[in-house]
């Protein structure tokens, strides 16, 4: 991690260690928005890292916006920080869309999504139904990308504009359904989607901001983890010292390491766009890390781990959410056989050991 990341990376955990701490946390599961840590977040320009300056955004690397959103991520941070910059921000800025002066989210990926756009400038349609939408209720701009004959759109739909019904994650994080009756976006809503902007490129992108906040969550989980066991004594002594309980530390920091390494890998190799071998292995990595850490981290604490009250259960409710959105660890394991299957057989090392090729 170079110079400047590093301290982006202090900036954020000064800011969630002062905003967000887990009674924050929990009074939004229930009342869904933490508005004074969004706007300090949004007045320090978190939000667009990565988004570049002449396009409205903080300007910064795919890197920088996972080293923000690891810092989230330590925190169970409520708020749509990877939505809004490295997924929505991008398509807007990528088709020459203006950003939303507030949050914004992405809808992308979902087996049961329908959307059609029709329709010419100053008529657009837009029609469809979108399920488990992050955070669409609290966002300014929900962004799609439409089809419209063999042509794909980038299109900003107003959440006011649409019918929502409310759903939640295990977190307790907005997944809402998104129902567009005949919506009539506007010229400056709409725009032709650059080839690089697909629906599989969002979704890549989700894989890799997903992987990033777990990581970052694994990373508590293992601090929290060893406190605990450190303080907590059994038969005189601190339980840590039980070889039974150190085999499960070990294993949590085994995990939250690989996870940690493999977004590290994906990010710093995003250059100028994602490798997808690399974000799909680091989703698949985190995702089978967080079912070890978690299992190893609830049997160290005991009960005290599952109770609301403790931090441990929003960190892991979120691990287990997080898995499966933007694909889960078997569809991006599934992916990369096919991959590899169709690549040369001399090409198969290579690609396995490849590591960074990019300086940080």
């Amino acid at each position: 991690m170079n110079d400047e990341r590093t301290m982006l990376s202090g900036a954020a955990i000064s800011l969630f260690t002062d905003l967000c701490p887990p009674d924050v946390v929990r009074a939004a599961e229930e009342t869904g928005w933490p508005g004074p840590l969004w706007q300090a977040l949004s007045e320090a320009g978190f939000p667009w890292i990565s988004v570049p300056e002449e396009r409205g955004g903080s300007g910064g690397e795919v890197a920088d916006a996972c080293a923000l959103l690891q810092a989230a991520g330590r925190f169970a941070a409520p708020v749509p920080l990877a939505e809004t910059g490295l997924l929505a921000g991008w398509a807007l800025s990528s088709a020459g869309l203006p950003l939303p002066a507030g949050p914004a989210t992405v809808a992308v990926g979902h087996r049961d999504d329908t959307v059609e756009l029709t329709g010419a400038p100053g008529s657009w349609r837009l029609r469809g139904r979108l399920h488990r939408v992050p955070w669409a209720s609290s966002s300014d701009r929900v962004v799609v990308i439409a089809r419209r004959g063999d042509e794909h759109f980038v299109v900003a739909v107003r959440p006011q504009d649409a019918r929502l019904e409310p759903g939640r994650n295990l977190a307790g994080e907005p997944r809402d359904t998104v129902h567009l009756d005949d919506v009539a976006p506007g010229d400056d809503a709409v725009a032709v989607a650059p080839a690089e902007v697909t629906p599989a490129a969002m979704m890549l992108r989700g894989a890799l901001a997903r992987a990033a906040l777990m990581s970052g969550a694994l990373a508590r989980v293992a601090d929290l983890t060893v406190r605990y066991t450190g303080e907590r004594h059994q038969f005189g002594r601190p339980i840590a010292r039980f070889q039974a309980v150190q085999h499960h530390l070990v294993r949590i920091a085994e995990q939250t390491q690989a996870a940690t390494m493999a977004v590290t890998v994906a990010a710093e190799n995003a250059r100028p766009a994602l490798d997808s071998f690399d974000a799909a292995a680091a989703k698949i990595v985190a995702g089978e890390a967080a079912n070890i850490a978690t299992a190893a981290a609830h049997q160290a604490h005991g009960a005290i781990g599952m109770t609301k009250e403790y931090e441990l259960g929003q960190l892991s409710r979120r691990l287990w959410s997080w898995r499966d959105e933007f694909g889960s660890e078997q569809y991006w394991s599934g992916q990369l056989g096919r991959q590899l299957a169709a690549a040369p057989t001399e090409a198969l090392w290579p690609r396995l050991s490849r590591g960074l090729t990019t300086g940080s």
